[in-house]
């Protein structure tokens, strides 16, 4: 992605409130807009969630600091997670974490095994070119990656939320969301820098 320079609003409260990034106010936005995570949950079975493309970590540790001991999460990115302010969640025994590449049939493999879950999100973003037309197009590609990954992973009724670098083909990810879910919308979180051309999608209630 792109690096920016100057720490803006959303940069400094991250590191105020203890995520390393930013993003943890689009997921917590959609959170609160769509009931992703559900709030005081505990006894019975776990909340099961996969986080693809999650290092530094920010998506994650909202979810284990939400949930508690009634989340398990998986979590697969090409980079480490960040352990500034995980305070020892991304240790613990709920946590499945493989450095890896999610398109590869190790990763997917290992994932998959620890399913099937309730939530997929997906913050992965592609090495940025400049270029509009071939980052748009490497974004698509990791947005159909996740998709896969929700065919195959996701119970009934379950959610997902993915990003997307608008332009190209997203009328047919969005098109292909509302096939596997009941609900398929796009919504652009208020934490999204103006200059950016990423949104989410977000399929509600798996078929």
């Amino acid at each position: 992605m792109a690096h920016y320079e100057k720490l803006d609003h959303w940069s400094l409260k991250a590191q105020k409130e203890g995520y390393p990034a930013r993003s943890v106010y689009k997921l917590k936005e959609m959170d609160e807009k769509f009931g992703l995570l559900p709030a005081g949950r505990a006894g019975g079975n776990p909340f099961r969630v996969l986080d693809l493309g999650a290092a530094p970590g920010s998506w994650s540790l909202y979810a284990l600091r939400k949930l508690g001991s009634g989340l398990f999460l998986s979590a697969a990115d090409l980079s480490p997670l960040s352990r500034q302010y995980d305070k020892g969640l991304f240790g613990g025994d709920k946590v499945f974490f493989i450095q890896g590449d999610i398109t590869a049939a190790e990763t997917r493999e290992a994932l998959l095994a620890r399913g099937p879950y309730r939530l997929l999100m997906s913050d992965a973003a592609p090495a940025t070119t400049g270029n509009r037309s071939v980052d748009t197009l490497r974004s698509l590609e990791l947005a159909e990656v996740a998709l896969d990954y929700a065919e195959a992973a996701l119970e009934k009724g379950g959610n997902l939320v993915v990003k997307v670098f608008q332009g190209g083909d997203t009328a047919e990810i969005l098109k292909r969301i509302r096939e596997l879910f009941k609900t398929g919308k796009s919504f652009k979180p208020a934490a999204c820098r103006s200059e950016s051309f990423e949104t989410y999608y977000l399929g509600l209630d798996r078929r």
